[in-house]
């Protein structure tokens, strides 16, 4: 037996003959199966964060945290996995101890309830479960776990001398999993009625563990959020190309490690900041395919049907790349100049371009018009192509999160054309995250219905309901079973997804 599945098959165990978690009289007290925590009550919600899961060396797969004795303090996040400076989604940090998570349920008495596990985003480079505040979605009537798990070159430095290494995020994460189901019924969840969900680099990685046999069981739903994993190399990556780019960090002059006669040693030794700056802010990590785990590429996996069939909700926001577009905007200072449109579509779209151009000819705005041809190409039209693929093999719902009127980052100047469904921003209505402003009475209806509705799923495997217009499975059978549910502050209804984002064009090629 290969060590990584001797180590999974020993976490199995250990979760299956793991002592019970059980509640307690004192809301503010839950018994887990390593020991009692003691979190936080309020009028609707009571919370408990930082509680390790799982401990881990470097490069090592994760194993079960140790008990404790005593009541231990539950009120404050745990540590933020190692990450460099960046993204406001993520917070610098070189502590390597990191794997813990966050419970938040419903006040009161209930039990059963659905229980959704959050996996954040942030390009598996960034990111910390805590950042995203879950009382209004555990309100709703879920049990809310977030997790912090290993990013970047932490999880996904490969070499022959590193076995266990290269997909370290997704084994964290099947490591909260096991911990949700030995101790999600002691916070009034079901450890049978598990959905994973992830936006961004967190829906890759839910795509993983749909592809993942070693995931198996683990979860019965999932919600893909702008993770279009149906496109080669979004959700995983080869070997060889872990290899080359581990390569290139494993030799640099700082880490120096690739003539050692113990190269794992070795980069074990090295402290975390020199590891941290040579891998850099500006990677896109995969989990790495070909490994008992992760047998085929996440996209192959998907096509071909060889995943874990439980119900899928997925989905993609109407203007993914208008905030790409503006960040670029707020770096330089001024928007877009008119005379670089054609130059960038040229650069980007080589031998496609005059045929792209003619699909979209330079609008009001140059910055606007390149996002709508960025998004359709990299986002819509592969959301929509990995929704029909999925529905090939499971249940699939899919939708468009399309509202015009959206929060803006808090502190930041206004930008020169509405950011409007930009990538992240259905988050603000899910979630509380100061990274936006204040959401507004309208705002914050829309998103009690999507609350609503993603608290459905996640019990039932529908989204429909509340009063909401139909949702229908989405099937591949033709255009006319290609249902997207367009959500909007209006009434919910079927998006003309296929014409509103040039579809047919961009499956053909862009031609």
């Amino acid at each position: 037996m290969k060590k990584t599945a001797a180590v999974g098959l020993g976490l199995a165990l250990l979760a299956t003959f793991a002592p019970a978690a059980r509640a307690s009289p004192d809301p503010s007290v839950v018994v887990t199966s390593q020991g009692a925590v003691r979190g936080t009550v309020g009028p609707k919600t009571r919370s408990f964060q930082g509680i390790p899961y799982a401990t881990a060396a470097r490069f090592a797969a994760p194993r079960p945290a140790a008990a404790w004795t005593g009541v231990r303090d539950a009120t404050r996040p745990g540590k933020v996995c190692a990450q460099p400076a960046g993204y406001p989604v993520g917070k610098p940090s070189t502590d390597e101890d990191c794997l813990n998570v966050n419970v938040t349920a419903p006040v009161g008495a209930r039990k059963g309830l659905p229980v959704v596990v959050w996996i954040h985003g942030g390009s598996m480079m960034f990111g910390m479960g805590d950042l995203y505040g879950p009382d209004r979605l555990a309100a709703g009537g879920a049990v809310v776990v977030s997790m912090n798990y290993r990013l970047g070159v932490t999880s996904f430095l490969t070499h022959p001398s590193l076995p266990e290494s290269g997909a370290l995020a997704l084994d964290d994460q099947r490591a909260a999993l096991r911990w949700v189901r030995r101790n999600a019924g002691a916070f009034g969840g079901d450890p049978r009625n598990v959905t994973i969900m992830g936006q961004s680099g967190g829906g890759f990685a839910v795509c993983g563990h749909l592809a993942s046999p070693a995931s198996a069981g683990l979860f019965q739903k999932a919600v893909v959020q702008s993770a279009p994993c149906l496109t080669p190399g979004n959700a995983s990556r080869t070997r060889a190309a872990a290899d080359a780019e581990s390569a290139k960090v494993i030799d640099h002059a700082e880490v120096g490690c690739a003539t050692a006669a113990d190269v794992a040693r070795c980069l074990r030794e090295i402290p975390i900041g020199t590891l941290l700056r040579v891998y850099g802010p500006q990677r896109e990590p995969r989990p790495v395919s070909g490994t008992p785990s992760l047998p085929l590429p996440v996209d192959e996996a998907v096509r071909t049907g060889r995943i874990n069939r439980v119900p899928v909700l997925v989905g993609v926001n109407h203007d993914e790349e208008n905030g790409m577009v503006l960040g670029q905007e707020l770096a330089t200072g001024r928007p877009m100049p008119a005379g670089a449109y054609e130059p960038a579509v040229r650069k980007e779209y080589g031998a496609r371009a005059d045929a792209v151009l003619r699909r979209y000819p330079l609008g009001a705005s140059a910055g606007q018009t390149l996002a709508r041809v960025r998004t359709d190409a990299t986002w819509s039209a592969p959301t929509l192509d990995t929704a029909r693929a999925l529905s090939r093999w499971t249940p699939t719902r899919m939708y468009e999160f399309a509202e015009r009127k959206t929060p803006w980052y808090a502190g930041y100047p206004r930008p020169s054309f509405p950011a409007a469904a930009q990538h992240m921003a259905e988050l603000p209505y899910l979630f509380d995250l100061a990274l936006f402003e204040r959401p507004t009475r309208e705002q914050a209806a829309l998103g009690d219905r999507m609350i609503g509705a993603w608290v459905r799923f996640a019990a039932t495997g529908d989204p429909s309901g509340g009063g909401e217009t139909a949702w229908p499975r989405l099937r591949d059978r033709g255009a006319g079973g290609w249902h997207v549910q367009s959500l909007t502050s209006g009434t919910w209804k079927r998006a003309d997804f296929v014409r509103d984002h040039a579809y047919r064009f961009w499956s053909t090629g862009g031609k």
